[in-house]
């Protein structure tokens, strides 16, 4: 069985990840750690010398390859993937189980302005502007989370309940 979490970046998506296949005796996947060791650089170095769509192009190629394999599989993609080409489609083709961890706007950007040198698409954002991208770029991007088979809304929960939570939705 795969098990696909997607969100926002910052969302938690790897933690719980990580979690839920300790859970479920799984093996994870982080998508953008296993394109970063593919590349032999970071997805800030592949988007500051290759460019996004360099980077996008390769995550669908990526994507595909480990949504192919035969085990079973908690995979945690990027932000990004599910709202670029065809990816959502793939993921949802491939399980049953993709899961829109979804976090509230206010916990988003506490979370992202300590980690906005490691983020790409916010690294160079004025404060003034910081949480206003965030609100339009969730929102734009809700189009495509929503499509995911579950939703957990992860405000206010352990990330042992989430793991819990999340294994009682698999089908």
């Amino acid at each position: 069985m795969k098990i696909v979490l997607i969100g926002y970046m910052g969302s938690g998506k790897t933690t719980i990840g990580k979690e839920l296949s300790n859970q479920l005796s799984y093996n994870f996947l982080d998508l953008d750690y296993y394109i970063e060791k593919a590349e032999g650089k970071t997805v800030t170095e592949i988007f500051k010398n290759k460019g996004e769509v360099y980077f996008r192009k390769k995550e669908t190629e990526y994507l595909r390859e480990v949504l192919k394999r035969n085990e079973d599989i908690v995979l945690s993609v990027g932000g990004g993937t599910p709202c670029f080409g065809t990816n959502m489609r793939l993921i949802n083709d491939a399980t049953p189980n993709s899961i829109y961890i979804r976090t509230d706007l206010d916990v988003l950007c506490d979370r992202l302005s300590r980690e906005k040198e490691e983020r790409p698409l916010i690294s160079n954002l004025a404060p003034e502007d910081f949480q206003e991208f965030i609100a339009k770029h969730l929102f734009e991007r809700s189009f495509f989370y929503n499509q995911a088979h579950h939703t957990v809304h992860n405000q206010g929960k352990s990330i042992m309940a989430l793991a819990k939570e999340i294994e009682e939705l698999l089908v």
